[in-house]
């Protein structure tokens, strides 16, 4: 029997371990991939403190190193289906295999949403991409397009202007959400080019991606553009299909200020609970901050 049980191995959870170790809880991660999350797929992380500059990759390594040192015990390959509680027990499966917890911290994250369009899933892996850092350079001297105006989308675009020939950024705004210095640097090469107020109607091609369709929404007009890959970055969705307990329309779970969700002893923390901002800073303070509220539960107990 474990007294905590954490699933997810990116930022939140990671740091969750870390905490967990150094309070002598009795604690198991689990990962059904790699350790990393969305932090692995990224080229560079700028706005983690004391990193000015760090690849995602280097980064999530030394959060694993980090925990590993504490004698963080986690097991990967190890995708969780359901989630039960019984009489204060959680048990969580996994394959053929049950783990039984007296707590739980979901750090699952979250993963792309699609756009939903014809084309979409046809030509995912020949031409439809998610992951700039994972497939761009397939695109070396190509055209492609980036959908979406935010900072992940804006991220991948600048990474990919520098292998690309040309970047097209299709935003159904006329201004970006990014951060103003992201905005910025995006502006400033000359091989990114915007389309605003406009949508990805239908993905075309043959064996592998030659067009988009897009549709302005103000005029209400369509045009074809020549592209060889799309990197669709609209937004994220929870993994949380597997936990049973209180979420949002979208499916991220719901939590008090103690990061507690509407069942006792489970907590949520990171990408997959319903917040504001969603960035690396924000989920360590989130496993952090989980880990002290597991620690009270824990005590609670005892008594």
């Amino acid at each position: 029997m474990h007294e905590l049980i954490i699933i997810g191995a990116g930022p939140a959870g990671l740091t969750a371990g870390i905490y967990a170790q150094r309070a002598k809880i009795k604690t198991l991660l689990l990962e059904k991939l790699a350790p990393g999350g969305q932090v692995a797929l990224t080229d560079v992380v700028e706005n983690y403190p004391g990193f000015p500059e760090i690849e995602g990759q280097e980064l999530i390594r030394r959060f694993e190193e980090h925990a590993r040192k504490f004698g963080l015990k986690i097991k990967v390959g190890r995708e969780v289906t359901k989630v039960e509680s019984e009489d204060g027990v959680k048990k969580v499966y996994s394959g053929e295999e049950i783990y039984e917890s007296l707590s739980l911290i979901i750090a699952t994250g979250a993963q792309p949403r699609k756009l939903g369009v014809r084309g979409e899933d046809e030509f995912i892996g020949r031409g439809v991409s998610y992951c700039a850092t994972c497939d761009g350079f397939f695109y070396r001297d190509k055209i492609v397009c980036v959908v979406g105006g935010g900072d992940t989308a804006i991220t991948e675009a600048l990474y990919l202007s520098k292998i690309a020939s040309k970047v097209y950024v299709i935003h159904r705004r006329d201004k970006l959400r990014a951060t103003k210095i992201l905005q910025e640097k995006a502006m400033e090469k000359e091989n990114i080019e915007f389309i605003w107020n406009s949508t990805v109607e239908e993905i075309r091609g043959e064996e592998k991606v030659d067009s988009v369709v897009l549709r302005n929404i103000k005029e209400g007009s369509k045009r074809e553009l020549q592209v060889d890959g799309v990197f669709i970055y609209v937004g994220m969705r929870p993994n949380t299909e597997f936990i049973d307990v209180e979420k949002d329309e979208n499916g991220f779970i719901i939590t008090d200020e103690n990061l507690e969700t509407s069942e006792k002893g489970i907590f949520a923390a990171g990408d997959c609970r319903k917040k504001t901002l969603r960035q690396i800073s924000t989920a360590i303070g989130d496993g952090a901050l989980a880990v002290h509220s597991v620690e009270s539960y824990l005590e609670s107990l005892k008594k």
